[in-house]
């Protein structure tokens, strides 16, 4: 009975962080005028306040210190850092230039992609239907190439980034608060420099524009780092299988956000490929949970 119970709270806690990232696109316009640039800065240097808040409050500065003292896992999560920071800022720049369908169809492809990187850099073995999730993938991408007269860069850039993202933390094996800590403090650096650029040319909208915009921009910490946590904490809850099939929320739903609210055109071939990159989702979902029905057997 506690076991399902755990399961339960795993299930709401990851459909909390997938829904958190499934909405984002309608927060993140909410931060004009402040630039992608800016915004993504303030992601960082926010983040950073929050967890160490965060780690002061739950006192788990000892595996962030554990982590840090690993020369191996040092290099990976600075890696990671700036893996998911690219990916952050590219998400950004979509979603305020109207591009969500774009972005939603990267995290659509993660998935498969994340299996063929398994193939080609760890040496993993496909199963058929693996093999046939991924073709129908680049079928599609292909169909959508040919509508739109170029590669869909964003969805493969952001498929590409958070795929290797999601492949570095596997490799560091770190607790995922300590892993985030260590991500944001690399970057912080970086952002807080940003944001003192701006700052000393008088290009920086925070402060500057409303209260209402700047406790937006406050709480763009929060906003980044708890959804992360409630993946965390449904990771270690529910079975891998669950959580594989939940990380279609996200996409899903920002891809009705980019539709219904911001009303972004989709053309004849636009449609045919999304429904084609559906039909080998659905292959390669089936396939994960037949596997994973085997293997309990």
């Amino acid at each position: 009975m506690r076991e399902r119970s755990e399961e339960t709270k795993g299930f709401v806690y990851g459909l909390a962080a997938y829904l958190g990232w499934g909405f984002a696109p309608v927060y993140w316009p909410l931060l004009q005028p402040s630039s992608p640039y800016e915004v993504l800065a303030h992601r960082v240097v926010w983040s950073v306040v929050f967890l160490v808040l965060l780690n002061t409050a739950m006192r788990t500065w000892a595996p962030v210190r554990a982590a840090w003292a690993d020369p191996r896992k040092r290099r990976l999560l600075a890696g990671a850092a700036v893996l998911i920071t690219a990916n952050w800022g590219l998400y950004i720049w979509s979603v305020n230039h109207e591009h969500v369908v774009d972005a939603s169809l990267g995290y659509f492809i993660t998935p498969l992609l994340s299996v063929a990187m398994g193939v080609l850099i760890l040496g993993e073995r496909m199963r058929p239907a693996q093999w046939i999730a991924v073709a129908i993938a680049f079928g599609s991408i292909l169909i959508l190439t040919i509508d739109a007269h170029q590669l869909p860069w964003i969805g493969l850039i952001l498929a590409a980034s958070f795929g290797s993202y999601g492949l570095v933390k596997k490799l560091a094996q770190v607790e995922a608060i300590a892993s985030l800590t260590i991500e944001t403090f690399v970057a912080f650096p970086f952002g807080a420099a940003y944001l003192l650029w701006l700052a000393t040319h008088g290009e920086m909208a925070f402060g500057h524009t409303s209260v209402g915009h700047t406790l937006t921009v406050l709480s763009a910490g929060i906003i980044t780092a708890v959804p992360l946590l409630g993946f965390g904490a449904a990771a270690v809850r529910v079975p891998l299988v669950t959580l594989g099939l939940m990380q279609y929320f996200s996409p899903v739903v920002q891809f009705l956000v980019g539709i219904l609210i911001i009303g972004e055109h989709m053309t004849t071939g636009r449609w045919v490929g999304f429904l084609l990159l559906w039909v080998g989702l659905v292959v390669y979902s089936v396939d994960m949970v037949r596997h994973s029905r085997a293997n309990r057997d």
